[in-house]
């Protein structure tokens, strides 16, 4: 398309970023593990989803005011890391006989979860962190030419095709998860302690997002 540069590097350097281990995928996976894959899919599809209001937000300036403003920033970031908080705590003080992890490997019926509140869960765990924002307005223009014509154009489409590379790989997380899942006996006996260790860094990616300092300070 013209206007935009290194297109297949674009998309390399997108699908190793998704690759990360970071709050997004820890959200498949324990919800995969937990419900299994349809679960994991779910909670991809609503990250998915927040990342297309932060491509949205920051082609049309929201990204930059976030960048500018230490309010807004430290509003969502605040509101990001209460979130990420709240799902640590209530991991990390499940009980053993109440794990609801290991209730799931345990069972042959799925969890209980809803897949809306799943699918929204992963959708505020994204809109709510303003480390993406800024992601989108720091990477995206690399790959738009200097004085290309419509930039707010390509940006979207560059946001969009990020988006939607990022969802075989949301999708592979839930899937590989929901797979050892069903690996009772790989998994079932430290399945308590994998609610203490997803709980502990959920803690710690909230702890990491609120010592986040605004870009341009």
């Amino acid at each position: 398309m013209a206007g935009i540069e290194h297109l297949g590097l674009f998309i390399v350097a997108g699908l190793l970023l998704n690759l990360t281990p970071g709050p997004d995928v820890l959200y498949i996976v324990t919800h995969a593990l937990r419900s299994g894959a349809r679960t994991g899919i779910m909670a991809g599809l609503g990250i998915t989803a927040g990342c297309f209001v932060h491509t949205f937000a920051a082609a049309l300036g929201v990204g930059a005011l976030l960048a500018t403003s230490a309010s807004a920033f430290g509003v969502l970031k605040w509101a990001g890391a209460a979130y990420l908080l709240t799902m640590g705590v209530k991991l990390l003080l499940s009980r053993a006989g109440a794990s609801p992890l290991a209730a799931a490997a345990q069972s042959q019926a799925p969890a209980a979860d809803s897949l809306w509140r799943v699918f929204t869960g992963g959708f505020w765990t994204n809109v709510l962190n303003p480390k993406v924002a800024i992601f989108f307005l720091a990477f995206v223009p690399q790959f738009i030419a200097p004085g290309a014509a419509n930039p707010i154009w390509l940006f979207l489409a560059l946001g969009v095709l990020f988006n939607v590379n990022a969802l075989p790989v949301n999708i592979g997380w839930a899937l590989a998860a929901a797979w050892m899942a069903r690996r009772a006996n790989l998994v079932q006996r430290g399945m308590h302690w994998l609610d203490r260790v997803a709980g502990v860094l959920f803690m710690g990616f909230a702890l990491k997002l609120a010592l986040t300092d605004n870009p341009s300070h």
